[in-house]
């Protein structure tokens, strides 16, 4: 039998649907308090963010994890999306779970191995999985490490193709090209266009080193379907208006 697709993929799709696009903000629990990211939830969901995806290479996971899920949805009513990086990043309270293949990676780890581990985890916590394909771009930063991941070279957009056709083929419904947390530049606009064009339906994200709504409309322009930013919302001091500038340059 076939996984249907459940509420929040379906509001994905819908976003997508309706605005051309989507935006999701990521949050590390690592990288700040609980209460500190609720707040940062509820500024992003001001500003017209879709979803919240809550992980991070390394320490989200536990009771950390379990708390800054929790804040995040006391102050907003926004879904809240599992990016695990390992069985060890999933929790029951969070709404869905992106369950993904790091499919470059050198790893069986990150390609099946935590799958097979987290799997049963998802039945028993009740959370949805949405199948994805996630593709790491040059330079990759800390998750290109931690995932022992084959970088895509920015300049062989053929081999990012490669890869998510692969994934598309396999039955995937979403794929993620990742240019890593804080990277210098987004993934490039040429390797966007060339896998969306194979991806056709399939939903692509996009996601690292974008920091301002006009490099979102670029990426949104050459096929993006849904943008990510994690590192430039930490940053900016009125996440709020961040936010917002992206969501308003994806609705153009």
């Amino acid at each position: 039998m076939t996984l249907k697709r459940g509420k929040v993929e379906l509001l994905l799709a819908g976003a997508v649907a309706d605005r051309g696009a989507g935006h999701l903000t990521l949050i590390d629990p690592d990288s700040q308090s609980p209460a500190q990211a609720g707040s940062m939830a509820q500024a992003a969901a001001r500003g017209g963010t879709d979803a919240i995806m809550v992980g991070g290479s390394v320490g989200a996971a536990g009771l950390l994890l379990h708390e800054t899920v929790r804040e995040i949805k006391e102050k907003t009513d926004l879904p809240v999306i599992l990016f695990p990086s390992s069985v060890a990043g999933l929790c029951e309270n969070a709404d869905a779970v992106f369950f993904m293949s790091l499919l470059n990676s050198r790893t069986p780890a990150y390609i099946v191995e935590n799958q097979a581990l987290g799997a049963p985890l998802v039945f028993r916590y009740g959370l949805e999985p949405i199948p994805m394909a996630y593709i790491i771009i040059e330079p990759g930063g800390t998750v290109g490490f931690v995932g022992d991941a084959r970088l895509i070279p920015r300049r062989k957009p053929e081999l990012a193709a490669a890869y998510a056709l692969s994934a598309k083929y396999m039955g995937m419904r979403l794929v993620y090209l990742e240019a890593g947390s804080g990277a210098d530049s987004p993934v490039p606009v040429g390797m966007v266009a060339m896998v969306k064009k194979l991806l056709g339906d399939v939903m692509l994200i996009v996601g690292g080193g974008i920091r301002s709504g006009e490099t979102a409309a670029e990426m949104v322009a050459a096929g993006a379907d849904l943008i990510v930013t994690g590192t430039g919302v930490e940053k900016s001091q009125d996440v709020a208006s961040f936010v917002s500038g992206l969501t308003k340059s994806i609705r153009r």
